[in-house]
């Protein structure tokens, strides 16, 4: 049992490690892009000021990505995934057992 926990540890942090390498490369696109088009916007057509579109749209994207990926999102808390998770699984062992009483008119 021991074993299985370490394995599903080792999941967990692995999926995590993956989620923030996500938020960086998301972070270092965004960092390079968007000046890239302020100085296009600016160079080609500066009466109309577009890029902060972009920024503002993109940068709310990028806020939230690394709100989730370092588990800061306040609504939903650091281990509402747990929760949840054990939450389901209780619900389907209670009906399981349910199940295996009634089967055998316990």
């Amino acid at each position: 049992m021991e074993h299985y926990n370490e394995r599903e540890a080792y999941k967990r942090a692995k999926k995590k490690v993956k989620e923030i390498k996500g938020f960086y490369y998301n972070l270092l696109c965004y960092c390079i892009v968007i000046p890239i088009l302020i100085f296009v916007n600016l160079k080609f057509s500066p009466e109309f000021q577009w890029f902060w579109f972009s920024m503002v749209g993109w940068g709310t994207g990028v806020l939230f990505h690394g709100l989730s990926a370092f588990n800061v999102v306040p609504f939903l808390g650091s281990d509402w995934e747990d929760r949840k998770l054990r939450e389901f699984v209780q619900k389907e062992e209670n009906s399981s057992t349910f199940k295996n009483h009634k089967q055998y008119g316990d």
